[in-house]
């Protein structure tokens, strides 16, 4: 195996819990009983061969003979029951142990993914913003959904390889204790036979791995497409451009999974072939030897038994082998989620929302993605008095989202700051500042939950206070609609608010923004899907909202903005004018222009 795949092995070693990494020890522990339970189970087949074929000559054996004599056998036939009985006893110890160890690997292999795959969530969930924006979700999807279970067969055919060397060890010692030449020849021929199959097919295991990882992400991708355009797909058409797309996709990885599946099994029939021809020739070498067949039929028969434990367990190790190269790529995958960076707070308890009292400030700030970038902002400086309305309005690529970005704490400046009251926001003040602010967004994602969960999104169902639901329902003028249902605030939305209309959706998201009883509310573009009708009214929900929040809205249409309090015009990365919308109506020529007014 390349030392690249231990190396991948143990970054994930390092990525277990304590617990997992004890309980992987005491796997170890187990897999060595195993073994022992092996030697003892082959060492059984002389004493129970001889004692069928030649029993004289092994009640003859003084070890033997004082020890039966102690518990009280005096003749061979006496012999024949106690050795009986202690070959089974080992047999079925052997196998009983075998059982219990595939048991708990599996236990121990699955429920570590368990928990890998809720550490590849967690530490995606607490990636920053910047980073999550520029992240092609159907990787994401796809590591924490297919890659985690790839990951999960490779811990379990590590478990099976480790076992596969200690158990071959052993029976390896085993049998040379019986003839040493024989089986040193054995296993030499059979292993030398499985590292040149190992060597032919390793670049190949490692190609279909590459294969198997990118054609998962491919795989994802195609369904996140065809169902994320559905309307789309339906009106033009376009459903067998979809399904080929699909169906090649699949293809590709069907065909990689099958190939590494055929390289892992494929060589056991040859080499159990091959194994039957070499006892046919153990049986008549030993045949012509003095004494015959008889008496070599104990040592014939342990060799048999031993090539029968041997050479399944050669094959075990191989396929393991196989499966671990097969899912390497997967599992570097799965690590490089694995390896993300947690901030501080995921450690903490959540905070307390930072009080906001008087003012929200930007003071010359600037922001650029990278050095080799444009500045999006540049010397941006403004004032927000709490409980104000406050607009952001300007061309596509103004900067509007940017700042809001900025006010949200998502992204920080390259340069200034941003202080709420008098205060810079920034380390743990960052995060409650966060907590203080909700945002309503053009499209307001709704799960397929009931109207309830939606509104006090991402509280526990045994946590949700329905009377404060009603409340704000009742402020956000969705209350009517939602109580005229069959069920109520426990009615289905359907997945992504299917059967909402537009003005609905909205008037949800403002419910939701009001159960966090932020201090800020942000709205960007959340009315501009909206017709003008439905608009008028999402806007007058928002207008009924109590005095003392604080409300920052970007806007294309200036109509959403006509009744804030101050208005922000940016153009190029500045603002470029502030004002009332009368205000910037009489001295803003670009104001006047978006707005269609002729001075």
């Amino acid at each position: 195996m390349k030392s690249s795949v231990w190396r991948l092995l143990h970054r994930l070693w390092c990525h277990l819990s304590r617990r997992r990494q004890q309980q992987f020890t005491l796997l170890l522990g187990l897999i060595l009983v195993s073994a022992c339970a092996e030697i003892v189970s082959l060492g059984a087949v002389l004493p129970f061969i001889g004692v069928l074929t030649a029993p004289d000559r092994v009640f003859g054996i003084p070890l033997v003979k004082s020890i039966a004599e102690s518990v009280g056998i005096t003749t061979v036939e006496g012999l024949l029951w106690p050795i009986t009985i202690g070959f089974i006893v080992a047999a079925i110890l052997a196998g009983g142990i075998r059982i219990l160890l595939s048991w708990c690997s599996t236990r121990f292999a699955f429920g570590s993914i368990t928990e890998i795959g809720l550490e590849v969530y967690r530490r995606t969930l607490y990636q920053p913003y910047r980073v999550q924006v520029t992240r092609n979700s159907s990787e994401v999807i796809s590591a924490i959904t297919i890659k985690v279970n790839h990951t999960a067969n490779v811990l379990h055919q590590l478990l099976v390889f480790v076992s596969s060397v200690v158990v071959l060890t052993a029976i390896t010692l085993m049998l040379l204790a019986i003839n040493s030449t024989i089986a040193l020849l054995a296993v030499a021929g059979f292993g030398a036979i499985y590292g040149i199959i190992t060597l032919m097919f390793r670049s190949r295991l490692q190609y279909n791995a590459q294969r198997v990882a990118k054609e998962s992400n491919k795989m994802v991708q195609a369904l996140q497409e065809g169902l994320g355009a559905i309307r789309d797909v339906l009106l033009d058409g376009t459903q067998p451009s979809y399904c080929e797309i699909y169906r090649r996709t699949d293809h590709q990885l069907r065909q990689a999974q099958g190939n590494s599946i055929f390289v892992g099994v494929s060589p056991r029939y040859g080499i159990e072939a091959l194994g039957m021809v070499v006892i046919a020739l153990l049986a008549f070498g030993l045949s012509q030897q003095a004494g015959g067949l008889t008496s070599a039929l104990p040592v014939l028969a342990a060799l048999a038994l031993g090539a029968q434990r041997l050479l399944p367990v050669l094959q075990q190790g191989y396929a393991a082998w196989a499966g671990i190269a097969g899912g390497q790529e997967s599992l570097a995958d799965t690590l490089e989620f694995l390896d993300q960076p947690l901030p501080p707070e995921a450690f903490e308890p959540p905070p307390v929302p930072l009080r906001f009292e008087n003012t929200i400030s930007f003071e010359s700030v600037r922001f650029r993605y990278s050095s080799d970038h444009p500045w999006v902002l540049d010397h941006v400086s403004l004032r927000i008095v709490k409980g104000m309305r406050v607009g952001l309005v300007g061309s596509t690529g103004s900067g509007k989202s940017t700042l809001l970005d900025l006010l949200m704490g998502l992204i920080d400046p390259t340069e200034g700051c941003i202080l709420v009251d008098e205060f810079p926001v920034g380390g743990g003040r960052r995060r409650q500042w966060q907590r203080a602010i909700a945002h309503v967004p053009q499209h307001i994602y709704l799960a397929d939950t009931s109207f309830a969960a939606n509104i006090a999104f991402g509280v526990p169902s045994a946590e949700i206070d329905l009377d404060r639901v009603r409340q704000i329902a009742v402020q956000a003028k969705i209350a009517g609609f939602i109580e005229s249902q069959p069920m109520g605030y426990q009615t289905l939305v359907g997945e992504r608010g299917v059967f909402l209309s537009g003005g609905q959706r909205q008037r949800l998201g403002i419910a939701r923004a009001l159960y966090r009883q932020a201090a800020v509310l942000v709205f960007d573009e959340a009315t501009s899907a909206l017709d003008s009708v439905t608009e008028q009214e999402v806007m007058d929900s928002i207008e009924a909202l109590d005095r003392g929040l604080t409300i920052v809205m970007v806007a294309h249409r200036l109509t959403t903005v006509k009744r804030c309090d101050i208005i922000f015009e940016l153009g190029q990365g500045r603002v470029v004018a502030e004002g009332t919308y009368e205000y910037l109506l009489e001295h803003s020529p670009s104001f006047r222009g978006m707005a269609n007014v002729t001075p």
